[in-house]
């Protein structure tokens, strides 16, 4: 693909033709929805013959394909290389066997959790047998200030790197009870990472609560989470099961992958 500006522009200010192709496809992860091409060019602030060139591209390479009207959608060779990589996590799936056994143990909603950049992402869910429902999804990414999950996500990285990435991407929540402070998030996510638990109430949602224990790598790392989400009204009465229920679910994958870091 070739670049939108000539090669004697100044390298700062030049954005690719892959760089417009992972623009496009993230934009439509995002949204859930095909688009048309003058809705991407909006979002992208691309030129229009610019995304009409790249989706071109994309089409004949089946990495986007188009829907009856002409919308650009994901296409199918996304799949395979999903599929592919989703394989290889061994961790993913020792941790969905552990996620739909915990959400039988506490009756409450169970999602595993992932970093996806500055975001924390919603990448497998089992339901609650009640009626409770929350607004995210699998697919659902938030900043990472915003949940237990996303501190934990970042908790095992050096101090500095922590600031870092909270001052880059923490954003005020919708309940506006969400910290926003880099160093106060990066103190509170080492901590929660040692302890292997780390609680939210309120902060991504009005009334709701997550109560989080980190997965951790060969390495040592927070690769995933295992979440419990639930009402507010229900932690006072179920904490401590649910704490104990959530850390020994996290261990349980870890011991399943032969790690022993707790």
């Amino acid at each position: 693909m070739s670049d939108d500006v000539s090669d004697d522009a100044p390298r700062r200010g030049r954005t690719s033709g892959m760089d417009r192709a992972l623009q496009i496809l993230d934009i439509l992860t995002e949204r859930h929805q095909p688009m048309s091409a003058y809705d991407l060019a909006r979002a992208t602030g691309a030129p229009p013959s610019t995304v009409y060139k790249v989706i071109d591209e994309l089409t004949e390479r089946n990495m986007l394909s188009r829907s009856a009207d002409g919308r650009a959608w994901l296409g199918p060779r996304l799949m395979r290389y999903g599929l592919a990589y989703r394989a290889r996590m061994s961790a993913f799936g020792e941790a969905e066997r552990a996620m739909f056994a915990l959400n039988e143990r506490v009756g409450e909603m169970v999602q595993i959790c992932a970093r996806d950049e500055g975001m924390m992402q919603v990448v497998a869910m089992a339901e609650s047998s009640g009626p409770f429902r929350v607004t995210s999804d699998v697919g659902t990414r938030v900043p990472l200030n915003w949940t237990a999950s996303g501190r934990l996500l970042v908790g095992h990285l050096p101090d500095a790197a922590r600031v870092a990435v909270f001052r880059e991407h923490s954003r005020p929540s919708n309940t506006g009870l969400a910290e926003t402070d880099p160093d106060k998030l990066a103190a509170v996510s080492r901590r929660d990472f040692l302890d292997g638990l780390s609680v939210q109430i309120d902060t991504s949602e009005d009334e709701v609560a997550c109560i989080a224990a980190p997965v951790r790598g060969q390495d040592g790392t927070c690769e995933l989470t295992l979440s419990v989400v639930m009402p507010k009204h229900r932690v006072e009465a179920k904490f401590d099961l649910v704490a104990q229920e959530v850390r020994e679910a996290a261990r349980s994958v870890e011991r399943a992958l032969g790690l022993h870091h707790r």
